[in-house]
């Protein structure tokens, strides 16, 4: 059984055609969100009060702020939102999200990440309750630098999980994306991924990719893959996939494939200035049908990060995306 250390809150929003969209609010646990996804999509609201256990959690972990996804600081005010659909891949929904703010040794921490499983949900939902909670313990326990020098941190965060899904959770098949997002006293963004969900940053007007996509064809990532005895088919009319079977180089679990792929993240710092005007992350099923301009041309007049993450998920399905999507805007004002 899975240990939950998380709280959560939902409000229900109307639904919107096609009828599969669902509006979710304040999500930190992967099992109250696959309830709602697969079970309660009728019910009203849903909130959970922390327990004994979760107010220790919170005390050594940091305090989960309860203000609606909205934060102003001294020169910034800040709005979150999200949104996730479920595809017509006719495997259930695979996509997790976090979307929360924390206080944690006096940082203000903006916490957001896109798990997008494949071969099942159980990699995505285990990241989804425990990949921050094993960055953050990183944090305090091992490297309290960490605001000064995140990369290592992230990189034994991201494998230590990777260990105990392997071992726990999933057996030779079945895996997950992951990009990760801190956003550090309204200031720094540390930003850390695998797979093929994407962050993009929006600064004065101009949009910049700042996760990479480990797609099998890429040099690097070929030669990666080859360096440890695997391979990368290139069959006309599929996409590239190691040893046949994978679509990315990079991802939690696959047992089956981790010899010849990684868990290990790409890592980028960002500058958060009053140029930066939103960050996205999302799951492949938004970039797979729209551009990072066209993402970034589609929200950039909106002010509320909840309307844009709607907005961004509708464009996607009016182009015709079949697959699970999941969105997180960060709107800085």
């Amino acid at each position: 059984m899975e240990e939950h250390t998380d709280f959560v809150r939902f409000k229900r929003g109307k639904l919107r055609q096609p009828k599969n969209i669902i509006k979710i609010k304040r999500t930190s646990t992967p099992d109250d969100v696959a309830a709602v996804l697969a079970k309660e999509r009728n019910r009203d609201n849903n909130k959970h009060t922390k327990g004994d256990d979760e107010e220790d959690e919170a005390k050594e972990y940091g305090d989960v702020l309860d203000f609606g996804g909205e934060v102003s600081g001294k020169n910034r005010h800040i709005t979150h939102g999200f949104h996730l659909v479920e595809g017509k891949m006719k495997h259930g929904m695979e996509d997790f999200l976090v979307a929360e703010n924390r206080k944690m040794k006096g940082y203000d921490l903006g916490l957001y990440a896109i798990f997008d499983g494949h071969s099942g949900r159980k990699v995505a939902q285990y990241l989804h309750t425990h990949l921050f909670h094993n960055i953050l313990k990183e944090v305090i326990i091992i490297e309290p630098d960490f605001w000064e020098n995140p990369a290592s941190a992230l990189k034994r965060a991201y494998k230590k999980t990777d260990n105990e899904i392997l071992k726990n959770v999933v057996g030779a098949r079945g895996g997950s994306t992951a990009v990760t997002a801190i956003l550090i006293n309204q200031k720094q963004l540390v930003v850390a991924n695998v797979g093929d969900s994407r962050a993009v940053l929006c600064r004065n007007g101009e949009v910049k990719q700042i996760t990479v996509d480990h797609d099998p064809l890429k040099r690097k990532e070929k030669k990666m893959v080859e360096s440890k005895g695997g391979f990368v088919s290139e069959k006309p009319g599929n996409i590239p996939r190691v040893d046949g079977q994978l679509a990315m180089t990079r991802a939690f679990g696959d047992a089956k494939l981790k010899e010849h792929i990684t868990v290990e993240p790409d890592v980028t710092i960002e500058k958060i200035d009053k140029e930066t005007e939103f960050i996205v992350l999302a799951s492949d099923g938004l970039w797979k049908v729209t551009s990072n301009e066209e993402v970034a041309d589609c929200i950039r007049e909106m002010k509320s990060g909840q309307k844009a993450a709607e907005e961004l998920i509708e464009e996607a399905l009016l182009r015709g995306s079949k697959d699970d999507i999941s969105c997180v805007v960060v709107k800085l004002g």
